[in-house]
């Protein structure tokens, strides 16, 4: 929305203030264009000051393309620089995060990063997808599993998650691991994970599920190897095969593939390292009918290097089509690879471009 001014009224406004200022705060609040240069820029861009007689306001920057405006050489340069500048803090505070024995309080992240606890908070969601509590949770998930994994004890794992009771630890651990730590140590012994194989356009198709939630979809050609690969996953958990009530979940996956349109809400189990959690949750963001590349996904994530990393993730993702890192595509729009094969990823994409037409 335009918001033309008078320059007593312009020179009042607290949002020439913020561009007086170049407040860096004030970016996702508005934009000023100028009329003289027909250029609109946010307000903590470095461009030199109009006079304020020839301001005009915009809530975003799309108001000010409709209304003729563009944006200006030095904006793009100042906003490139303010996300490289944002991607350092952020990746600053992960290793501090990372290599404290205690999650930093957020003023104290806030403070290293220069920023107000505010817009630090923000930036770092938009960085990584995760707010720092949250991301801090992830990372010390992944440093409990790694060690629970490795053989290591209980209590090893505990205090060298950051955890100084061992009370603290077995309240959080349920959400952590998604089972009593000692049972995740045994690869999940204790624990009942129902399954079932059935067949879907697309092939075999296999649904598993914990106390939690669904843990497992996998497609193929073999339904023998599913289950060997299920197995695998789960080496010492009580597997047991499907009854009449699972069959109604495998049912509602299957129904999903077949039409995109229903949707899949389901709980999910989902288990991996903070990288992988951050990349599966950008990819539950696309849209049905959309893709992304996998330099879209390191770019969202606050780690545009990371493309082959992101690669990784999606190919280490044991929930097909509820994690739909098909949708997920070479730059060049090349289909490129896909844990449950090619053909299948272009088949779901296929489905799901025809419901978004």
């Amino acid at each position: 929305m335009k918001t033309p001014l008078t320059t007593s009224d312009t020179e009042t406004d607290p949002r020439w203030a913020a561009v007086v200022a170049r407040d860096p705060q004030a970016d996702d609040q508005f934009v000023y264009a100028v009329k003289t240069t027909g250029v609109y820029c946010r307000p903590s861009s470095l461009a030199r000051l109009p006079k304020p007689q020839n301001v005009v306001f915009f809530d975003t920057a799309q108001d000010a393309e409709a209304a003729g405006f563009r944006p200006s050489k030095r904006a793009s340069r100042d906003q490139t620089e303010v996300l490289a500048q944002h991607a350092a803090k952020v990746a600053a505070a992960c290793r501090q995060i990372e290599t404290s024995e205690a999650l930093p309080a957020l003023n104290d992240l806030a403070h290293a990063a220069g920023l107000s606890p505010f817009h630090f908070h923000r930036v770092f969601k938009a960085a990584t997808g995760l707010t720092p509590k949250g991301y801090a949770a992830a990372h010390r998930s992944r440093r409990v599993r790694e060690r629970l994994t490795d053989g290591g004890s209980v209590t090893d794992a505990l205090y060298e998650a950051g955890f100084n009771s061992n009370s603290r630890f077995y309240e959080a651990a349920d959400q952590l691991l998604g089972m009593k730590p000692g049972d995740y140590r045994a690869a999940g012994q204790n624990n009942d994970i129902r399954f079932a194989v059935g067949q879907c356009s697309l092939g075999a198709i296999l649904v598993a599920q914990s106390a939690r939630g669904v843990c497992a979809i996998l497609l193929g050609d073999d339904p023998h190897q599913l289950v060997c690969d299920l197995q695998d996953r789960f080496r010492r958990a009580n597997l047991i095969g499907a009854d009449r009530e699972f069959e109604q979940l495998i049912a509602q996956v299957v129904g999903f593939i077949e039409a995109p349109a229903i949707g899949l809400e389901l709980p999910l189990d989902v288990r991996g390292t903070a990288f992988q959690e951050r990349v599966w949750k950008a990819l539950r963001e696309i849209p049905v009918g959309s893709t992304a590349s996998y330099a879209d996904i390191a770019q969202r994530i606050g780690a545009p290097k990371s493309m082959r990393a992101v690669a990784q993730a999606c190919g280490a993702n044991h929930l097909a089509v509820a994690i739909p890192c098909h949708r997920v595509v070479s730059s060049d729009g090349n289909l490129s690879g896909y844990r449950w094969g090619v053909e299948r990823k272009r088949e779901l994409l296929a489905r799901e471009s025809a419901v978004s037409d």
